[in-house]
């Protein structure tokens, strides 16, 4: 088995078990296995309890990260054409982030009697997005809410249909207007009398 003393990162070599218990022995620490499937399989010598107390760490860092990768659209079924874009603009830049979208549809009092205008417009919202993501979560009704989660695709599939105007706009655009102005500032005369 390979050994690394997890102290200072030191590799120690491949060693046999007995010879490894020893040496961690003679530190006052213990040989805890990392890898066990590696070839050959590697131990750290380690405090054990300071071990499981980095894992426990890592652990809830990765659960807290996940939570924040899960951003929230909320749709109500009477939106505006242009509310509705803006709204799947950001969707789209969410996904192309990497993170996760819930799509949620309110229905407020007399609208829970029409439920078909939300399914038609979550089918909307997903025939919209399939360029970008794929449906993790079905939609489901909840109560009042409507909710559909959904997965961005690999960054070679992702295609975008909203954009802004800003997003529009190229660099090279710009510096193109830049330079014009200057030259028609540039060209204007003075009159002196």
């Amino acid at each position: 088995m390979r050994v690394i003393l997890a102290s200072n990162g030191e590799q120690m070599g491949v060693m046999k078990i007995q010879d490894a218990l020893r040496k961690a022995a003679e530190l006052g620490l213990d040989l805890v296995e990392v890898a066990p499937m590696a070839e050959p399989p590697v131990c750290r010598i380690v405090d054990f309890g300071k071990f499981k107390y980095e894992q426990a760490k890592q652990e809830k860092d990765k659960k807290h990260n996940a939570a924040s990768r899960m951003k929230e659209i909320k749709f109500r079924v009477n939106i505006d054409q242009h509310d509705y874009e803006t709204k799947l603009r950001h969707a789209e830049e969410f996904l192309e982030k990497g993170n996760k979208v819930r799509v949620l549809l309110q229905f407020r009092g007399r609208e829970m009697a029409h439920q078909d205008l939300g399914h038609k417009l979550i089918a909307k919202v997903k025939k919209d997005l399939v360029e970008m993501a794929v449906v993790e979560q079905e939609p489901k009704l909840q109560g009042k809410t409507m909710l559909m989660t959904l997965a961005s695709l690999p960054p070679a599939k992702r295609r975008r249909r909203f954009f802004s105007e800003h997003d529009l706009l190229h660099p090279e655009d710009v510096s193109d207007v830049d330079e014009d102005a200057d030259v028609q500032e540039d060209s204007e005369e003075v009159e002196t009398t």
